[in-house]
């Protein structure tokens, strides 16, 4: 698969209360929508969409609520969120501690415009109803590692 270029951005965005506020500034490191079951609960749709980012260039302001819970990788997933009004701020995994994965609709229409998907990960939990574009890459479970 060939690699499409990695913007590089500087963005601000807030919870729905404004108590929490995302600065991201610097090259987005993949892009990707995730159908495993446990991105599904989060969303409340049948996937998430993910920007990673550095943690070095993520800003976060404000108080956030964490909550960990093992991932089938065996790793721990923490995603934190504005314990006011609940919204998804990023989610970190043990697999990859110095990287953020940043909820693409935290930045709201106007600001993502750079967002291209790459890939679908864990597309055997993906659902019928969550129509997709049809040329996505999809993954059973994480991207094979000779394709990374």
């Amino acid at each position: 698969m060939d690699r499409k270029p990695r913007p590089v951005i500087d963005l601000t965005a807030r919870c729905a209360c404004g108590a929490v506020t995302v600065h991201f500034a610097g090259p987005v490191k993949s892009m990707f929508m995730c159908a495993c079951e446990d991105c599904q609960k989060a969303s409340g749709t049948g996937h998430s969409t993910v920007a990673l980012a550095s943690r070095a260039d993520v800003t976060i302001t404000g108080a956030v609520t964490a909550y960990d819970r093992p991932s089938n990788s065996g790793a721990t997933l923490t995603r934190h969120f504005c314990p006011t009004c609940g919204t998804p701020v990023y989610a970190r995994s043990s697999r990859a501690p110095d990287a953020l994965m940043l909820p693409v609709g935290l930045f709201g229409k106007d600001s993502t415009s750079w967002f291209m998907p790459t890939q679908l990960i864990f597309g055997r939990s993906h659902r019928d109803w969550d129509l997709l574009a049809a040329d996505i890459p999809r993954w059973q479970t994480y991207r094979d590692e000779e394709q990374s």
